[in-house]
C-alpha cells in the first residue's frame, strides 16, 4: 500500500480541516506534524494528542523530513507557501490539498513545483459551521464524498495515492472532476447554497426572528455562520461560475414567483414534486 511509505505526515494548515485529517491520520497510526501561524492552536492540538509536533513556523527539518503534506490553507497563502519553501521539500513528496476553487490554484500550483515533487489536489466534501482546530473531528469525513482532481500533470500513482487517502480516512465517495468541471460543480452545491443563507439572514433585519422560527428556517440557514474572509476569497475566485449559478438560481425563483402570481397552483405543485423526487437521491440509506 503506498501509505505505508509515508509515515511522516505534514499538514500545514490547522484549523478544522487541517485538525480533523490530523486526528484521524493519527489515529490510523501515522507519524503527524503540522505547522500553523497560531501558537493556541498548536498549543491546543499538541497537548489534545491532535499531532505529534507542531510549530507556529516554519520548522526546516520537519518540512524535510515530510513524506506527504496536506495543505489546509486560503489560495493565496497556499501559493505563497510553495514558492517560499518548496525547496525544503523532500525528492519524491507527494502534497495535496482541501482548498475549494480549483482552477485558479492547481494549475499555478504544478508549474511552480518542481519536478520531483508532484501535487494531486482534492476536496473534501465535509465540513461543520464552527472553526478552528479545537472543533476538528475526522467523524465528519465518514459518509462524506471526496473529490480527486486530477490534470493531465498527474501521474497515475499519484491520483491512487490521492484516492487511498479518501478511503483510509472514511469517505463514502470517491469521484473525479477536471478543475473546471469541478469548479462548475462546487459553484453550485457549496458556494451558492451559501450565498442563499447570507441572503435569508440579510434580508431583513428583524433581531427576534429567533422567538418564532423553526427547524426548517434553522436548517437553511445553518451554514450562514460564515467565515467572511475564506468565502468572499472563495467566491471571487470562483467567480464566472458562481455568477452563472446565481443566474440560474434566480430565474428559477422569477418562474416560481411568476406561477404564484398567476395563482398557478398545478404549476407548483408540479415544481414541488420534482424537488421531492430529486431530493430522495439525497436521503442516506
Amino acid at each position: 500500500m503506498e501509505w505505508i511509505s509515508r509515515k511522516n505526515i505534514l499538514i500545514v494548515g490547522l484549523g478544522l480541516m487541517g485538525g480533523s485529517y490530523a486526528r484521524g491520520l493519527k489515529r490510523l497510526g501515522f507519524h503527524v506534524s503540522a505547522i500553523d501561524r497560531d501558537p493556541e492552536a498548536i498549543r491546543w492540538a499538541l497537548e489534545h494528542d491532535v499531532i505529534d509536533r507542531g510549530y507556529d513556523h516554519v520548522d526546516e527539518t520537519t518540512v524535510r523530513d515530510a513524506d506527504a503534506a496536506i495543505f489546509a490553507l486560503y489560495p493565496g497563502v497556499f501559493l505563497e507557501w510553495v514558492r517560499d519553501w518548496q525547496h525544503l521539500f523532500k525528492p519524491g513528496l507527494m502534497m495535496t490539498d482541501v482548498t475549494g476553487v480549483k482552477s485558479c490554484v492547481v494549475y499555478d500550483i504544478q508549474a511552480e513545483l518542481r519536478d520531483d515533487v508532484e501535487f494531486i489536489a482534492a476536496h473534501p466534501m465535509a465540513g461543520r459551521e464552527v472553526y478552528g482546530v479545537q472543533n476538528s473531528d475526522e467523524r465528519i469525513f465518514r459518509d462524506a464524498n471526496y473529490i480527486v482532481v486530477p490534470t493531465e500533470k498527474n501521474t497515475p500513482e499519484a491520483i491512487e495515492w490521492c484516492r487511498s487517502l479518501g478511503r483510509i480516512l472514511g469517505f463514502r465517495h470517491i469521484a473525479e472532476l477536471t478543475p473546471e468541471q469541478h469548479d462548475e460543480m462546487i459553484g453550485f452545491v457549496s458556494q451558492l447554497t451559501h450565498v442563499i443563507a447570507v441572503s435569508l439572514m440579510t434580508c431583513s433585519d428583524n433581531t427576534h426572528l429567533v422567538d418564532y422560527t423553526g427547524d426548517s428556517f434553522r436548517d437553511l440557514t445553518r451554514i450562514a455562520r460564515i467565515n467572511d474572509a475564506m468565502w468572499s476569497e472563495l467566491f471571487l475566485m470562483n467567480r464566472e461560475p458562481l455568477l452563472r449559478q446565481m443566474d440560474v438560481f434566480l430565474a428559477e425563483l422569477g418562474r416560481f414567483r411568476d406561477m404564484l402570481a398567476a395563482g398557478d397552483r398545478e404549476g407548483m405543485r408540479e415544481k414541488m414534486r420534482l424537488s421531492t423526487q430529486r431530493r430522495a437521491l439525497f436521503d442516506k440509506k
